[in-house]
């Protein structure tokens, strides 16, 4: 008889939490680890939601096509916004092959025009600085509104059905 070993992503997403009046409730401080399923289940509730969600996926395929095995979410489209601009990736570039990453992810000109043109959203290594001594991935993690700390999702794509 042959063994298979099945492996199971099991997340929740955490109620959204507004303790320093920002203008909408946003994620509790954290790092919350979700599934691409989760976050169109608790965050693609309206047409625009959806139109994002799709872009999202999109971009996690060519992510995990290129090699990346991670990526953080944040952004107004994982808040209480009724209608959000986009959605913020920082991605995890190790074991990426930039030969395979769609080069919008490297894009940056004109406010990263292209990349919300083709995915909806704005993307940037994790391990780039967003301003002096501070990772996007640390950056992501505050309000900016109220500076206060605030929670960010982390969807792991060697779970994830992109098929």
């Amino acid at each position: 008889m042959e063994s298979t070993t099945q492996q199971f992503c099991c997340m929740m997403i955490p109620n959204l939490v507004n303790p320093h009046s920002s203008p909408w409730a946003v994620l509790p401080a954290g790092i919350h680890s979700a599934s691409l399923q989760e976050v169109e289940r608790a965050f693609a509730s309206n047409a625009k939601r959806r139109r994002l969600f799709v872009g999202l996926r999109q971009a996690c395929k060519a992510l995990r096509y290129a090699g990346c095995t991670k990526l953080f979410l944040d952004g107004s489209f994982v808040t209480a916004k009724p209608i959000p601009g986009d959605f913020d990736i920082c991605w995890d570039p190790s074991g990426v092959d930039p030969n395979r990453l769609d080069p919008v992810f490297l894009d940056f000109d004109d406010k990263r025009r292209n990349q919300k043109l083709k995915y909806g959203g704005e993307f940037f290594p994790f391990t780039w600085q967003a301003e002096p001594g501070k990772t996007f991935l640390a950056y992501f993690q505050n309000d900016r509104f109220t500076g206060q700390p605030k929670g960010i999702l982390s969807v792991d794509l060697t779970c994830e059905p992109l098929e």
